[in-house]
């Protein structure tokens, strides 16, 4: 050891320290563990393999088209509003297209 070199770290205190902080931490997963219910082994849980899919409970046009689910009145409405809108332009969409910055935000670089 010299003046312009420190002392090497005393490795067998940093060893105590990590395993007390080991120790530490099976200690509280034990308590953890201790505190979980226990599973019966005997019961056996069902598969989703065994059951029919459930019908989600707000269905969106996938799921109507899918055929998982019926099509609620206003799904209907908003079909019916788009089938009735009148068709854009070329010029029309070209201009929305440039005017959107898209996911960017950028208008230099259009979608």
């Amino acid at each position: 050891m010299t003046p312009d070199r420190p002392a090497p770290p005393d490795e067998s205190a940093d060893e105590s320290a990590t395993g007390e902080f080991s120790k530490l931490i099976d200690e509280q997963l034990e308590l953890a563990a201790a505190k979980l219910p226990a599973l019966a082994p005997t019961v056996v849980h069902p598969s989703p393999v065994d059951h029919d899919e459930r019908l989600t409970a707000h269905a969106n046009f996938e799921d109507v088209l899918l055929g998982k689910a019926q099509p609620t009145p206003e799904m209907l409405e908003e079909l019916a509003a788009l089938a009735a809108a009148p068709e854009l332009s070329e010029d029309e969409l070209a201009r929305q297209a440039l005017a959107d910055g898209g996911a960017d935000q950028d208008p230099t670089t259009a979608e």
